[in-house]
């Protein structure tokens, strides 16, 4: 039985994982540098309390209608378990395409990794850093930061490009140069996030659930989180999520974070003046927040090695949206399967 690494616990991930689960393979790992599961689909929590979260990351999931096909069932077994409802929350400024559907998850949009992840039946480890991929005895050893080496038949990476580039060891060599080329040639913007914790019975006063900001240099997005998953309670404190524009995140990115905090903060007092002060403050960098430009030529993976099989994916290799890394999930599930 073929033993399978997944690097990355994002959604193309956890998606490629629970598609793998049933085939001819042995066990699966899922290996994330990250605490938790989700990529940037991540859910924090207040350091308070724990009920109280944020979606630092993706804030709702769109299903186009008409380009759905396949992915269709994807999003109708989400919702059949409630790990996604419909976005009913007003949302100022929101461009809404016709035939078009909005989802919020209400456990936080951690929860539909989360959800992959268990279906998967995988053995999943967090805080494990992957530095290093060589071939050893026609096996792949993968070696992290923390622990020992270990060796796996088939390695799935699927993290954003310029980590995959950034990888050390025989990988380095088993890329060749016009694969390194297209790798190269991916790109992201930046942002910052800052997820706003409080107190249970603080009181928010705004008429939006969520708003869109064009007239700021600063701020993009603000949404009050529990309003928009709709799970507004007594018993758990309001949250709020705010989102820098891509200039801002980009101009910013290797500023110190408590200066980046304290100047999101000012322009935030302008936009809401009537907002209390949190109890809690998280300040999340998306070095690689959205796809800007995928890899060409690529239908949703790449492989960089067919014996043992090396291949990587998510959406750096077709665009970033849910559907984005499902069909790359899709893609890498059809291709590993393809080799058994």
């Amino acid at each position: 039985m073929a033993r399978v690494l997944v690097v990355g616990a994002g959604l193309t991930g956890g998606a490629c994982a629970a598609l793998l689960r049933g085939a001819a393979l042995g066990r699966i790992a899922v290996w994330e540098k990250a605490r938790g599961a989700g990529g940037r689909m991540s859910t924090s929590r207040s350091a308070q309390d724990a009920a109280c979260t944020a979606d630092l990351g993706a804030q709702y999931v769109t299903l186009e209608t008409a380009r759905a096909g396949s992915r269709r069932s994807f999003y109708e077994e989400l919702l059949s378990h409630g790990i996604l409802k419909p976005l009913t929350a007003p949302i100022e400024g929101m461009v809404v395409k016709e035939g078009s559907c909005n989802y919020v998850a209400p456990q936080g949009i951690s929860s539909v990794v989360k959800y992959y992840l268990k279906q998967s039946g995988a053995d999943v480890f967090y805080e494990q850093h992957v530095t290093h991929v060589s071939l050893r005895d026609g096996k792949w050893e993968v070696f992290r930061k923390m622990g020992p080496p270990e060796q796996f038949d088939i390695v799935i990476l699927t993290m954003p490009v310029p980590q995959i580039l950034q990888l050390q060891g025989d990988i380095v060599n088993i890329i060749n140069e016009s694969q390194k080329q297209q790798l190269e040639s991916a790109s992201y913007s930046s942002r910052y996030a800052l997820g706003l914790f409080y107190e249970a019975g603080t009181r928010i006063d705004v008429p939006w659930a969520a708003q869109y900001i064009t007239d700021n240099p600063c701020i993009r997005f603000i949404s009050i989180d529990n309003k928009k998953r709709n799970i507004e309670s007594p018993e758990i404190g309001p949250s709020v999520v705010v989102h820098t524009t891509v200039t801002f995140g980009s101009e910013h990115l290797d500023s110190d974070p408590a200066e980046v905090q304290r100047l999101i903060l000012s322009h935030l007092e302008r936009i809401v003046p009537s907002l209390p002060k949190p109890v809690s403050i998280k300040c999340q960098k998306w070095r690689y927040s959205q796809v800007t430009k995928a890899v060409p030529s690529c239908l949703g993976q790449m492989i960089l090695h067919t014996q043992p099989l090396l291949i990587c994916g998510g959406d750096g290799f077709t665009r970033s949206s849910f559907d984005g890394c499902i069909d790359s999930a899709m893609s890498l599930a059809e291709a590993v399967k393809s080799h058994l």
